[in-house]
């Protein structure tokens, strides 16, 4: 009996890939569905906050946000098939595939939260994949449009959700997953959600814990990583409660910048500046591998001495 049911659960036949482009078109983009639900929650709030005269809203920040998200939004449609093609080969070398069950989502979705975790804190300590983030962080306003802001070059972090595809699951389950969990996350970044129960807030990552997320403030930098469980920032040492209102944006801010060219990759042409001026393997080696937040104190200090040099003469 326990056999019959293993075989059943891990025995799926391998997907052909003659079927891949009929799998792609079936699995759906709830995304590119969730959009004029999306559009509709963001204009509320603008006129909300424009009646109020809460001032959350930005035009330049904003119009910049939505063209971001309609960039990254197109990216992934174009590669979505690719992406298929390599989650389906995975799938397809393991002898313990999963056939395609509707409750094989939950499992599944807790693992992959669990590498959405150490995806999005890695690219917190590694320069490298922050500049493949950084422009999620750039907005001085905390609002809906934020949630936007998803680089254009952010899909180098699949290999973190490998772990997923090796433990079998249908390539549909996954892909319905992460489109899921990125629409969970849709709703954290606003400010007219304040606390929740006691209990959503020590299990979900709410508004609140992620607003801590986008403070600049020193108390708040690298916390709160959790796409949809914080109890993985509790876990492994990473949470922060909100206290005072976050200050938002980076620590060195940009502004209101519209041009999404430049809100996607700022950050990279920063990065071969610093390699390009620097001396030494070992030196070039930190501005592309070290921590962000190491890099931009070593500049700070640098440019203290400087200033502390020119005013000695």
């Amino acid at each position: 009996m326990i056999n019959a049911c293993l075989l059943h659960l891990f025995g799926a036949p391998k997907i052909l890939y003659s079927e891949i482009t009929h799998l792609e078109h079936n699995s759906p983009n709830i995304i590119v569905y969730a959009i004029p639900v999306m559009a509709f929650l963001t204009l509320l709030e603008i006129g909300v906050s424009w009646y109020q005269n809460k001032k959350l809203y930005k035009t330049k920040e904003s119009i910049g946000s939505t063209l971001v998200g309609l960039g990254n939004v197109l990216i992934n449609v174009l590669i979505k098939v690719g992406l298929f093609y390599l989650f389906v080969w995975v799938y397809n070398l393991l002898p313990w595939r999963m056939s395609l069950n509707w409750w094989t989502f939950i499992p599944c979705y807790i693992l992959f939260d669990f590498c959405s975790y150490w995806s999005h804190r890695i690219s917190h300590e590694l320069r490298l994949l922050w500049s493949t983030h950084v422009v999620h962080h750039s907005a001085e306003n905390y609002n809906l449009t934020v949630s936007f802001r998803l680089s254009w070059i952010q899909n180098i972090k699949t290999i973190f959700f490998i772990p997923v595809a090796l433990c079998g699951f249908h390539p549909i389950v996954i892909f319905v997953v992460s489109q899921v969990s990125v629409m969970f996350q849709f709703w954290v970044h606003t400010e007219y959600i304040k606390k929740l129960p006691y209990w959503v807030e020590y299990i979900f990552a709410t508004p609140s814990n992620h607003r801590v997320h986008h403070g600049s403030q020193e108390k708040y930098l690298d916390k709160n990583f959790a796409a949809t469980f914080i109890f993985w920032d509790r876990i492994f040492g990473t949470f922060q409660l909100e206290e005072e209102r976050p200050i938002y944006g980076l620590t060195k801010k940009i502004g209101n910048r519209l041009n999404p060219i430049f809100l996607n990759f700022h950050e990279v042409n920063d990065m071969y500046q610093d390699v390009k001026a620097a001396k030494g393997f070992k030196k070039k080696w930190f501005y592309i591998f070290g921590s962000p937040l190491k890099i931009y104190n070593e500049k700070i200090a640098r440019k203290r001495e400087k200033e502390m040099v020119s005013d000695s003469f």
